[in-house]
């Protein structure tokens, strides 16, 4: 096993990709987690200062690979998880020259997963490879699917009707390439080699809902021969590594044909990872030679995303004070978001006293609820008729309440910052 803690360099890290990778990794013991974005993204709201670089980390750069060495040195990385298909290409391209390890396949099978064009000519013998029509488009069936040669999350593609429509389309960007169009329903499979570019696992999902590219959801689906011949034809054509997807849709004869593939992580694979397949986990292991097992949980799952909010606030605060009823208890439930963030409290050394009005006996309700009294630095407990703002030390503190005219009063009495129920998220690191 791992002697010593595995330092992943997460580049760029604030993608869906790159979270993702994150949130695979972020409580395993064996793994220090870094990251790297070459602008401002939301990974500088996820990582601590210490573990995370932004700068001027482009490729096109003349001296991107020293100041990108120089940043590997700097944080003592083991390996590094690229995140976009484009850099992915071009650090496997010169993998040899970068001080830590690359976690993708081969430079040939980078480029061709890059180039559509590629990717078609060489599987064009597979029946899963779909019609490529070429110029002057006699064969052309339409409805014809234009999509870039180069590209990912459906910018820059069109459904074209008629030969003039796509003339027109291929004048603009003689980049596009027309495809058949695949009406059916779209999937994408999950794949992970290891280093003797044996497949060990495949996972189709349905993408039932597509946005900017991106699955917001999608769900399980059972693996059948058709899409298990597909991934073992990518696999063994190209002798893939790590964690690796390609998508498929289906045809007017209830075909898959394949769309794409590419040979990094998907920001969905996070599906599979709730049944017990960590991609991330699995390719940093397969990168220090150790032999890897797939362990899945056998059940249905479904996965839906939405936007999430994060906050980084200019205060600095060294104590909490904090009501019980209808704050840190809501609708006769503990309120998980406020115990997250008491515990976070507790980890950075933050002062909680807890200050409530509760009229029955606080002992038994908080065994009644589960909550350790240790939770708390202090327990005040008032009087009906007693004023909070009277019990509360000011200096560097902050007060969480639901009730309004509390925090009205704190506010203007002593001049800290006050919070409702609803803004404590604010506060999570």
């Amino acid at each position: 096993m791992i002697e010593k803690k595995v330092n992943v360099l997460v580049f760029p890290a604030g993608s869906e990709i790159g979270l993702e990778i994150r949130n695979s990794l972020k409580y395993n013991l064996h793994v220090e987690l870094f990251g790297a974005s070459g602008k401002p993204d939301h990974a500088k709201f996820v990582y601590d200062e210490g573990h995370y670089a932004e700068g001027d980390f482009y490729i096109d750069q003349p001296d991107f690979i020293s100041r990108f060495n120089d940043l590997l040195e700097k944080f003592s990385i083991d390996v590094v998880f690229p995140t976009h298909d484009t850099i992915v290409l071009f650090l496997a391209e010169h993998r040899d020259k970068f001080k830590a390890k690359i976690l993708t396949s081969s430079y040939d099978a980078t480029l061709i997963a890059r180039r559509k064009t590629l990717t078609y000519s060489f599987f064009k013998d597979y029946d899963f490879c779909p019609k490529v029509f070429d110029s002057p488009f006699e064969q052309a069936s339409f409805p014809v699917f234009l999509k870039p040669d180069i590209g990912q999350g459906s910018k820059g593609t069109f459904l074209v009707h008629d030969k003039i429509e796509l003339l027109d389309r291929i004048e603009e960007n003689s980049e596009l390439v027309a495809c058949e169009y695949l009406p059916g329903d779209e999937f994408s499979v999950d794949c992970f080699s290891n280093r003797k570019h044996e497949l060990l696992f495949v996972g189709p999902r349905i993408r039932s809902r597509v946005q900017i590219g991106i699955s917001f959801n999608t769900s399980t689906v059972p693996l059948n021969e058709e899409i298990n011949y597909i991934a073992e034809s990518l696999n063994d054509k190209l002798k893939l590594r790590g964690a690796w997807f390609f998508q498929v849709k289906i045809d007017r004869n209830g075909k898959l044909k394949l769309m794409e593939f590419a040979v990094r992580q998907a920001s969905t694979m996070g599906l599979y990872r709730q049944a017990g397949v960590n991609f991330a986990l699995l390719s940093v292991f397969d990168a220090m030679d150790i032999d890897v097992k797939i362990l899945k949980n056998n059940y249905s799952i479904e996965l839906d995303r939405c936007l999430h909010n994060a906050y980084k606030i200019g205060l600095h605060y060294e104590r909490v004070y904090i009501d019980f009823d209808d704050t840190i208890i809501v609708n006769g439930k503990v309120n998980p978001v406020a115990i997250q963030y008491l515990f976070q409290c507790k980890s950075y050394n933050v002062q909680v006293h807890l200050l409530t009005k509760h009229i029955y006996d606080l002992d038994e309700s908080l065994n009644r609820f589960c909550l350790s009294k240790t939770l708390f630095d202090s327990i005040i407990l008032l009087k009906s008729d007693q004023d909070k703002a009277k019990f509360i030390n000011p200096l560097n503190a902050i007060f969480i309440d639901n009730y309004f005219f509390d925090r009205e009063k704190v506010s203007k009495e002593l001049g800290i910052p006050v919070f409702d129920v609803d803004a404590i998220e604010s506060l999570l690191r």
